[in-house]
């Protein structure tokens, strides 16, 4: 069941994505602002409350909708299980940005493609040059296709082994959207906010993402270049300051060879704060604290996109034999 529900999933995704401005994200976020506004007082257990009906009440409701409907028709649980993730899992969620920026810069048309990528991660890419703004494209993609896609997997797969159905999938995309939606806050609207609650609700995710983060890296790694991407992942992780997305950058730029990381304006990279200074040693030809490998060209967009793929059969085809094994018994 599972494996169908994913593969109906990302089938129904691809033929007919979610427009890029829909009601489930306006939903989302009137309900964690709604929350944030009458269970926020400012001290530090209202912030575990917060984040508790934030998503843990989403994530009861698509456990309950789930066990009521499977228990009288398992193909009505199946539906429920495409429905939600046909809403959490899926790479055309993001990947127009991936798309637009790509299409810009085979134009020529670099000031269209930093103003997509600063509309894309509220951030201010007006004076990156081509390569960096290549290596910031690779960056976030790779990590917002673990979010969308990786992530998600795993939890549906570990809640539905349970009878859960697709309430992990709802766990872990509400915990990631609620991170975002707290940065965001501060980041690109400069609106005042309990930091507590800030900094909660990106430790909590920081732990659901813990085991999902070496997952996928060592995903990358199988269908990379395997030696290169687990030497990336052992050395090159430190590069960036939340350790779940060093792990991911790292393999993947040692499973296709490029650089990433490396010096840059404060707040461009993806959530990164180090200056870098104990980056890849200069016996390998890298730039400063950045991975080994080539700078990034036009052609590593694609090598990205395949790695990224390239993952998704691995995972679906374990999943399968898992499926197999299990109605084998």
């Amino acid at each position: 069941m599972s494996f169908l529900a994913v593969l109906f999933a990302l089938l129904i995704e691809q033929l007919r994505p979610m427009p890029r401005d829909n009601a489930i994200l306006h939903g989302l976020r009137a309900w964690v602002g709604w929350v944030g506004r009458n269970f926020d007082a400012g001290k530090p257990h209202h912030a575990w409350i917060v984040w508790a009906v934030s998503v843990l009440v989403p994530t009861a409701l698509a456990a309950g909708l789930y066990m009521l409907v499977a228990n009288y028709s398992l193909l009505a649980g199946l539906a429920v299980d495409v429905a939600v993730l046909y809403i959490t899992l899926g790479f055309r969620q993001f990947s127009h940005y991936f798309t637009d920026i790509r299409d810009a810069l085979d134009r020529g048309d670099e000031s269209e493609a930093r103003r997509l990528l600063a509309e894309w991660r509220h951030l201010d890419a007006s004076e990156l040059p081509r390569t960096e703004e290549l290596r910031h494209v690779i960056e976030h993609s790779l990590l917002a296709a673990h979010r969308h896609v990786f992530g998600v997997f795993f939890w549906f797969v570990v809640f539905s082994a349970l009878g859960l159905g697709p309430a992990g999938a709802v766990l872990y995309r509400m915990a990631e959207f609620v991170r975002r939606y707290w940065a965001y806050r501060q980041h690109a609207l400069d609106a005042p906010i309990n930091e507590g609650l800030r900094d909660l609700v990106a430790r909590i995710f920081g732990w659901l993402d813990h085991l999902p983060a070496r997952l996928t890296a060592f995903g990358f790694a199988v269908v990379g270049n395997f030696e290169e991407a687990i030497n990336g992942w052992r050395r090159d992780a430190g590069l960036w300051r939340h350790p779940n997305e060093g792990i991911i950058l790292a393999a993947a730029a040692g499973a296709v060879g490029v650089q990433l990381g490396g010096r840059a304006p404060p707040g461009v990279t993806p959530d990164r704060s180090k200056t870098f200074a104990a980056g890849a040693p200069s016996d390998t030809g890298a730039a400063e604290g950045s991975t080994p490998g080539i700078p990034p060209q036009m052609g590593h967009l694609q090598s990205m996109v395949g790695l990224v793929w390239r993952s998704v059969i691995l995972w679906m085809l374990l999943l399968a034999l898992m499926t197999l094994a299990s109605v084998a018994k």
